[in-house]
């Protein structure tokens, strides 16, 4: 088995743990397998084993495309668990690139040929959806809106907005003709791809609906193996979706309070006026660390086990700003 094979070595650092009152835990930088590093992303750091990849998850974190200094004690633990989570159930709805679990932080997946578009599915009008619409706009993503939307409402069906996918500066909008004109994808992969998002969009909302959570939108990626298309990267987690508490959903209003994803950390330093230009803040307060932690730990937990969202010390941001 290959996970027998792994030799991990940690750059690790000493944070107070967030999930008790006392002691300290290891959070990782960065790590060091054995076997040839194929690039370092934001949060995961990539080893090439010729026909398959070990996707590693650390304990970085990043808003507005910046990784910032602190980190998240085991954040990357709870990533790669759900992602896992994700991609075993969700085969038979279209293939992906998972293969195993090797250990807390890594999965095994194959190694595919990426398709440079990032398929975004909106089921809630937020974010740039919301600005857009906001400001007069009523066609989002070649799909014409009703008026009289309200700020964090339903849609009355999923919107998908692809965007350019880089490993450098900003993603921007594509269209189906741009995407199939620049031989991204062929017009049959699109309808494809189409199709698998909103129907894996569809699948995650559903289980966690069952758990007391929406997820208000996603990110997928797909790529190429042995001729047929799958989806690699990762599933919806705190950081590639927004996810909303049920229970706590107010039409009209933020839902940053008690989010399960990064749109509480991006809140936290936009109210210290940091939204990717100049620099962060220099320090980022334990408490908020904390609640970054928690948050990342309870999308798991729920998701994958029906914790109570109750249960999870979730606070405002409020209170550290």
């Amino acid at each position: 088995m290959l996970r027998e094979e792994v030799i991990v070595l940690y750059s690790v650092e000493k944070y107070p743990d967030p999930f008790s009152d006392s002691g300290f835990v290891d959070a990782v930088r960065y790590s060091n397998l054995d076997f040839p590093l194929l690039r370092r992303g934001k949060v995961r750091d990539i080893y090439d084993l010729g026909d398959h990849l070990i996707l590693f998850h650390s304990d970085r974190i990043s808003a507005f495309d910046v990784v910032l200094r602190e980190l998240i004690p085991m954040k990357g633990i709870y990533l790669n668990k759900l992602t896992a989570f994700w991609f075993e159930r969700t085969k038979h709805i279209f293939p992906n690139h998972f293969v195993e679990i090797i250990d807390d932080r890594s999965i095994k997946v194959v190694k595919a040929n990426r398709i440079d578009i990032e398929w975004i599915v909106r089921g809630y009008l937020y974010g740039s959806a919301w600005r857009s619409y906001s400001s007069g706009k009523r066609v989002i993503s070649g799909v014409e809106l009703p008026t009289g939307l309200s700020y964090a409402e339903k849609l009355p069906q999923p919107i998908l907005s692809p965007t350019t996918k880089s490993d450098v500066g900003h993603d921007v909008e594509i269209s189906r003709s741009e995407a199939i004109d620049r031989g991204l994808v062929s017009r049959d992969e699109w309808n494809e791809l189409e199709e698998a998002s909103l129907k894996l969009y569809s699948y995650y909302n559903s289980v966690a609906e069952s758990n007391g959570l929406l997820i208000a939108d996603i990110k997928l990626e797909f790529g190429r193996f042995k001729g047929e298309l799958i989806q690699i990267d990762e599933a919806p987690t705190h950081d590639s979706a927004r996810i909303w508490v049920k229970k706590y959903y107010c039409v009209g209003k933020p839902q940053e309070r008690y989010c399960l994803d990064k749109e509480f950390l991006r809140a936290y330093l936009m109210a210290r006026g940091f939204s990717g230009a100049g620099t962060p803040p220099q320090q980022i307060p334990i408490d908020v660390i904390k609640q970054v932690a928690w948050r990342v730990r309870g999308a798991y937990e729920v998701i994958a086990f029906g914790r109570c969202v109750d249960e999870l010390p979730l606070k405002g941001l409020e209170e550290f700003v």
